[in-house]
């Protein structure tokens, strides 16, 4: 009786997930500093003028395009990053912010996104590049991030790359219109 009481509902999930009014999970990462928790509070309409670096991770919800997404913002710092893949589990789309004003931990972003881009769970999931902080001088272009990171090889997962500003909230829309559209794909 409970095998076909969990068959189910798993049967009725499905067709919940699939609805046009569905819950999506997206993960949030990035270096320290990156801009990841002022994207947060700029995709929930909060202030942004005081954010303090994120220890943990923060939860918010925001209603986008017919989608209720639950957003996962995981700490950046290099003692926190080995945790991250404790949170890949039942992903949708994968957010990774790029702080495009820090030159040198250019490399350092491009091997933590490489390697989450091989872990099993996040197969196959669509992929949001936001080359943030575009209004610091000297910030390098969205277009030369991704040949920095060699996005373009990607052939397995859908992806794009958006710059941005979380601060002034500049290109955070188009990024989550992406995020839409490539789900209801």
């Amino acid at each position: 009786m409970s095998a076909l009481l969990s068959q189910g509902l798993l049967s009725l999930l499905r067709k919940l997930r699939s609805a046009p009014e569905k819950e999506l999970r997206i993960l949030l990462l990035g270096l320290d500093n990156a801009g990841k928790t002022t994207l947060l509070k700029q995709l929930a309409s909060e202030e942004v003028t005081q954010v303090t670096p994120t220890a943990g991770f923060n939860i918010k919800s925001v209603v986008s395009d017919g989608f209720k997404l639950n957003v996962w913002d995981i700490g950046g710092q290099s003692k926190i990053r080995p945790y991250w893949k404790n949170y890949f589990e039942n992903t949708d789309v994968l957010i990774y912010v790029i702080d495009s004003s820090d030159k040198k931990r250019l490399e350092e972003t491009g091997d933590e996104l490489t390697e989450l881009l091989l872990d099993d769970k996040l197969k196959a999931v669509p992929l949001l590049v936001f080359a943030n902080k575009q209004d610091v001088v000297g910030a390098l272009k969205a277009s030369e991030i991704a040949e920095c990171l060699k996005l373009v090889k990607l052939m397995d997962r859908t992806w794009q790359i958006q710059g941005c500003s979380a601060l002034q909230g500049t290109g955070v829309k188009e990024g989550m219109d992406w995020v839409c559209k490539s789900i209801k794909k």
